[in-house]
Protein backbone atom coordinates (compact mmCIF):
# COMPACT_ATOMS: atom_id res chain seq x y z
CA UNK A 1 0.00 0.00 0.00
CA UNK A 2 1.23 3.63 -1.06
CA UNK A 3 2.08 5.73 1.81
CA UNK A 4 -0.03 8.50 0.50
CA UNK A 5 -1.29 11.59 2.89
CA UNK A 6 -3.21 9.82 5.14
CA UNK A 7 -5.72 11.59 7.69
CA UNK A 8 -5.85 9.79 11.17
CA UNK A 9 -8.88 9.87 12.53
CA UNK A 10 -8.80 11.60 16.15
CA UNK A 11 -11.68 9.67 17.69
CA UNK A 12 -10.13 8.13 20.87
CA UNK A 13 -13.09 5.98 21.71
CA UNK A 14 -15.18 3.22 19.88
CA UNK A 15 -18.66 2.48 20.69
CA UNK A 16 -18.74 -1.57 20.76
CA UNK A 17 -21.51 -3.07 18.30
CA UNK A 18 -22.39 -6.02 20.07
CA UNK A 19 -22.83 -4.46 23.81
CA UNK A 20 -22.73 -0.70 23.38
CA UNK A 21 -19.83 -0.36 25.82
CA UNK A 22 -16.97 2.25 25.20
CA UNK A 23 -13.89 1.30 23.78
CA UNK A 24 -10.45 3.19 23.31
CA UNK A 25 -9.94 3.60 19.81
CA UNK A 26 -6.63 1.41 19.96
CA UNK A 27 -8.51 -1.55 21.14
CA UNK A 28 -9.09 -4.43 19.36
CA UNK A 29 -11.74 -5.99 21.20
CA UNK A 30 -14.52 -4.64 23.38
CA UNK A 31 -13.16 -4.79 27.15
CA UNK A 32 -16.59 -5.77 28.36
CA UNK A 33 -18.03 -8.38 26.15
CA UNK A 34 -14.74 -9.40 24.25
CA UNK A 35 -15.83 -8.98 20.84
CA UNK A 36 -14.13 -7.78 18.01
CA UNK A 37 -15.03 -4.33 17.31
CA UNK A 38 -15.60 -2.38 13.87
CA UNK A 39 -12.43 -0.56 12.83
CA UNK A 40 -12.43 3.12 13.82
CA UNK A 41 -9.86 4.96 12.74
CA UNK A 42 -7.61 5.01 10.05
CA UNK A 43 -3.93 6.02 9.07
CA UNK A 44 -1.70 5.17 12.27
CA UNK A 45 -0.15 1.85 11.56
CA UNK A 46 2.42 2.02 14.41
CA UNK A 47 -0.48 2.60 16.70
CA UNK A 48 -2.73 -0.04 14.83
CA UNK A 49 0.42 -2.75 15.82
CA UNK A 50 0.71 -1.29 19.59
CA UNK A 51 4.21 -0.17 18.67
CA UNK A 52 5.57 3.17 19.47
CA UNK A 53 6.25 6.05 16.64
CA UNK A 54 9.90 4.85 15.86
CA UNK A 55 12.03 4.11 12.77
CA UNK A 56 14.17 1.30 13.77
CA UNK A 57 11.61 -1.39 15.06
CA UNK A 58 12.95 -5.43 16.10
CA UNK A 59 11.80 -7.26 13.20
CA UNK A 60 11.48 -10.17 15.57
CA UNK A 61 8.50 -8.17 17.46
CA UNK A 62 7.04 -6.91 14.54
CA UNK A 63 6.43 -10.32 12.91
CA UNK A 64 5.44 -11.59 16.36
CA UNK A 65 2.71 -9.00 16.79
CA UNK A 66 1.73 -9.11 13.11
CA UNK A 67 1.04 -13.02 13.74
CA UNK A 68 -0.59 -13.02 16.81
CA UNK A 69 -3.27 -10.55 15.24
CA UNK A 70 -3.42 -12.40 12.04
CA UNK A 71 -4.80 -15.24 13.73
CA UNK A 72 -7.40 -13.03 16.05
CA UNK A 73 -8.67 -11.48 13.50
CA UNK A 74 -8.94 -14.47 10.88
CA UNK A 75 -12.62 -14.41 9.35
CA UNK A 76 -12.49 -18.41 9.96
CA UNK A 77 -12.86 -17.52 13.59
CA UNK A 78 -16.24 -15.63 12.60
CA UNK A 79 -17.74 -17.91 10.54
CA UNK A 80 -20.72 -18.11 12.88
CA UNK A 81 -20.37 -14.66 14.25
CA UNK A 82 -22.52 -11.99 13.59
CA UNK A 83 -22.57 -10.04 10.25
CA UNK A 84 -20.67 -6.98 12.14
CA UNK A 85 -18.34 -9.15 13.90
CA UNK A 86 -17.82 -10.62 10.26
CA UNK A 87 -17.36 -7.31 9.05
CA UNK A 88 -15.17 -6.05 11.75
CA UNK A 89 -12.88 -9.49 10.88
CA UNK A 90 -12.46 -8.58 7.39
CA UNK A 91 -11.69 -4.84 7.77
CA UNK A 92 -8.89 -5.57 10.60
CA UNK A 93 -7.24 -8.38 8.67
CA UNK A 94 -6.90 -6.31 5.38
CA UNK A 95 -6.09 -2.87 7.40
CA UNK A 96 -3.32 -5.19 9.31
CA UNK A 97 -1.63 -6.60 6.32
CA UNK A 98 -1.52 -2.88 4.94
CA UNK A 99 -0.02 -2.19 8.14
CA UNK A 100 2.38 -5.17 8.25
CA UNK A 101 3.65 -4.64 4.67
CA UNK A 102 4.18 -0.51 5.25
CA UNK A 103 6.26 -0.63 8.26
CA UNK A 104 8.14 -4.17 7.23
CA UNK A 105 10.65 -2.04 5.30
CA UNK A 106 12.76 0.81 6.71
CA UNK A 107 12.31 2.91 3.29
CA UNK A 108 8.13 2.73 3.52
CA UNK A 109 8.49 3.00 7.45
CA UNK A 110 9.79 6.28 6.69
CA UNK A 111 7.12 7.26 4.01
CA UNK A 112 4.20 6.38 6.50
CA UNK A 113 5.87 8.73 9.36
CA UNK A 114 6.30 11.21 7.02
CA UNK A 115 2.39 10.87 6.14
CA UNK A 116 1.07 10.91 9.41
CA UNK A 117 3.14 13.60 10.29
CA UNK A 118 1.63 15.76 7.54
CA UNK A 119 4.15 15.72 5.01
CA UNK A 120 3.38 14.81 1.31
CA UNK A 121 4.77 11.56 0.15
CA UNK A 122 8.17 11.49 -2.10
CA UNK A 123 6.22 9.70 -5.16
CA UNK A 124 4.03 12.93 -5.53
CA UNK A 125 7.86 14.61 -6.67
CA UNK A 126 7.66 11.96 -10.07
CA UNK A 127 3.60 12.23 -10.51
CA UNK A 128 3.49 15.10 -13.16
CA UNK A 129 5.55 14.25 -15.19
CA UNK A 130 9.81 14.43 -15.61
CA UNK A 131 11.21 14.24 -11.65
CA UNK A 132 13.33 17.50 -10.78
CA UNK A 133 16.60 16.84 -9.87
CA UNK A 134 17.71 17.33 -6.39
CA UNK A 135 19.89 20.01 -6.03
CA UNK A 136 22.55 17.64 -4.07
CA UNK A 137 22.95 15.51 -7.42
CA UNK A 138 23.19 17.87 -10.37
CA UNK A 139 26.34 17.33 -11.20
CA UNK A 140 26.46 13.74 -10.59
CA UNK A 141 23.02 13.83 -13.16
CA UNK A 142 24.95 15.72 -15.38
CA UNK A 143 27.51 13.99 -15.74
CA UNK A 144 26.05 10.19 -16.12
CA UNK A 145 23.50 12.04 -19.03
CA UNK A 146 26.81 12.81 -20.48
CA UNK A 147 28.39 9.46 -20.29
CA UNK A 148 25.02 7.49 -21.27
CA UNK A 149 25.05 9.84 -24.80
CA UNK A 150 28.56 8.79 -25.31
CA UNK A 151 28.03 5.25 -24.90
CA UNK A 152 24.50 5.23 -27.06
CA UNK A 153 25.88 6.76 -30.09
CA UNK A 154 29.07 4.29 -29.72
CA UNK A 155 26.49 1.42 -29.48
CA UNK A 156 24.90 2.52 -32.59
CA UNK A 157 27.80 3.13 -34.17
CA UNK A 158 28.71 -0.84 -33.42
CA UNK A 159 30.99 -0.32 -30.64
CA UNK A 160 32.15 -3.65 -28.87
CA UNK A 161 29.47 -4.35 -26.21
CA UNK A 162 31.97 -5.21 -23.97
CA UNK A 163 33.71 -2.38 -23.86
CA UNK A 164 30.52 -0.39 -23.59
CA UNK A 165 29.79 -2.57 -20.39
CA UNK A 166 33.09 -1.78 -19.00
CA UNK A 167 32.29 2.15 -19.19
CA UNK A 168 28.85 1.36 -17.67
CA UNK A 169 30.44 -0.35 -15.18
CA UNK A 170 32.70 2.53 -14.46
CA UNK A 171 30.22 5.64 -14.67
CA UNK A 172 28.33 3.39 -11.66
CA UNK A 173 30.99 3.66 -9.20
CA UNK A 174 30.32 7.41 -8.55
CA UNK A 175 26.32 6.52 -8.18
CA UNK A 176 27.18 3.78 -5.63
CA UNK A 177 28.93 5.71 -3.86
CA UNK A 178 26.65 8.86 -3.51
CA UNK A 179 23.94 5.93 -2.87
CA UNK A 180 25.89 4.35 0.26
CA UNK A 181 26.18 7.86 1.78
CA UNK A 182 23.11 8.34 1.44
CA UNK A 183 22.19 5.32 3.07
CA UNK A 184 24.50 6.33 6.12
CA UNK A 185 22.45 9.76 6.33
CA UNK A 186 19.25 7.92 6.24
CA UNK A 187 20.00 5.42 9.67
CA UNK A 188 21.49 8.82 11.20
CA UNK A 189 18.33 10.75 10.32
CA UNK A 190 16.22 7.78 11.36
CA UNK A 191 18.03 7.56 14.90
CA UNK A 192 17.69 11.22 15.34
CA UNK A 193 13.86 10.81 14.92
CA UNK A 194 13.86 7.89 17.50
CA UNK A 195 15.76 10.03 20.07
CA UNK A 196 13.33 13.52 19.92
CA UNK A 197 11.39 12.87 23.15
CA UNK A 198 7.68 13.28 22.77
CA UNK A 199 7.94 16.98 24.35
CA UNK A 200 10.42 17.76 21.97
CA UNK A 201 10.10 21.43 20.22
CA UNK A 202 7.77 21.22 17.04
CA UNK A 203 10.42 22.84 14.75
CA UNK A 204 13.08 20.37 16.12
CA UNK A 205 10.29 17.98 15.28
CA UNK A 206 9.49 19.33 11.85
CA UNK A 207 12.79 19.82 10.58
CA UNK A 208 13.77 16.43 11.26
CA UNK A 209 11.01 14.94 9.27
CA UNK A 210 11.69 17.07 6.62
CA UNK A 211 15.44 16.33 6.25
CA UNK A 212 14.37 12.56 6.24
CA UNK A 213 11.92 13.08 3.18
CA UNK A 214 14.45 15.02 1.51
CA UNK A 215 17.00 12.70 2.27
CA UNK A 216 14.49 9.52 0.98
CA UNK A 217 13.89 11.99 -2.61
CA UNK A 218 17.67 11.62 -2.95
CA UNK A 219 18.10 8.43 -2.55
CA UNK A 220 14.94 7.01 -4.83
CA UNK A 221 16.30 9.40 -7.17
CA UNK A 222 20.09 7.84 -6.89
CA UNK A 223 18.62 4.49 -7.17
CA UNK A 224 16.73 5.36 -10.28
CA UNK A 225 19.70 6.29 -11.91
CA UNK A 226 21.08 2.51 -11.05
CA UNK A 227 17.87 1.41 -12.49
CA UNK A 228 19.00 3.50 -15.45
CA UNK A 229 22.58 2.14 -15.85
CA UNK A 230 21.05 -1.57 -15.39
CA UNK A 231 18.45 -1.10 -18.85
CA UNK A 232 21.61 0.39 -20.31
CA UNK A 233 23.24 -3.31 -19.93
CA UNK A 234 20.38 -5.10 -20.72
CA UNK A 235 20.18 -3.22 -24.24
CA UNK A 236 23.81 -4.55 -25.01
CA UNK A 237 22.51 -7.79 -25.04
CA UNK A 238 25.42 -9.53 -23.05
CA UNK A 239 26.08 -11.96 -20.03
CA UNK A 240 25.92 -10.18 -16.63
CA UNK A 241 28.66 -11.56 -15.75
CA UNK A 242 30.97 -10.11 -19.23
CA UNK A 243 29.39 -6.68 -18.15
CA UNK A 244 30.59 -6.78 -15.02
CA UNK A 245 27.78 -5.28 -13.63
CA UNK A 246 24.75 -7.68 -11.44
CA UNK A 247 21.07 -6.99 -12.83
CA UNK A 248 19.33 -4.86 -10.00
CA UNK A 249 22.71 -5.15 -8.14
CA UNK A 250 22.06 -0.78 -7.39
CA UNK A 251 18.36 -1.19 -5.76
CA UNK A 252 19.21 -3.91 -2.32
CA UNK A 253 17.11 -6.93 -1.58
CA UNK A 254 14.12 -6.17 0.20
CA UNK A 255 15.28 -7.85 3.62
CA UNK A 256 18.46 -6.21 3.63
CA UNK A 257 19.54 -2.61 5.52
CA UNK A 258 17.81 0.76 5.03
CA UNK A 259 17.44 0.39 1.62
CA UNK A 260 14.68 -2.28 2.20
CA UNK A 261 11.62 -1.33 0.31
CA UNK A 262 12.60 1.56 -1.06
CA UNK A 263 8.88 2.39 -2.72
CA UNK A 264 10.55 3.27 -6.19
CA UNK A 265 8.52 3.36 -9.08
CA UNK A 266 10.95 2.51 -12.22
CA UNK A 267 8.45 4.33 -14.72
CA UNK A 268 8.36 7.60 -12.78
CA UNK A 269 10.75 9.02 -15.70
CA UNK A 270 13.70 9.78 -12.96
CA UNK A 271 17.11 9.21 -14.56
CA UNK A 272 18.58 9.52 -18.54
CA UNK A 273 15.45 10.37 -20.36
CA UNK A 274 13.40 11.75 -17.63
CA UNK A 275 16.07 14.17 -16.00
CA UNK A 276 15.56 16.20 -18.94
CA UNK A 277 19.23 17.61 -18.06
CA UNK A 278 22.24 17.78 -20.55
CA UNK A 279 24.78 20.06 -19.98
CA UNK A 280 25.53 23.52 -22.32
Amino acid sequence: MASDSIPVNPVSMLECRSCGAGAPVDEHFCPQCSRILALGRHGDYFSFLGLPRKLNIDSGVLERRFRELSRKFHPDYYYNASPAERLASLERSSYLNDAYRALRTPATRVEHLLAIEGLPPTKTEGDSGAAKVPPALLEEVFELNEQLDEIREQREAGADPAVLASRLSAAREPIERKRAEHERQLEALCAKWDGLAQDAPPAERRATLEALRATLLERNYINNLLATIEREVAGLGIRNQESGISQGSGIRNQESGISQGSGISQGSGIGDQGSGIRRG
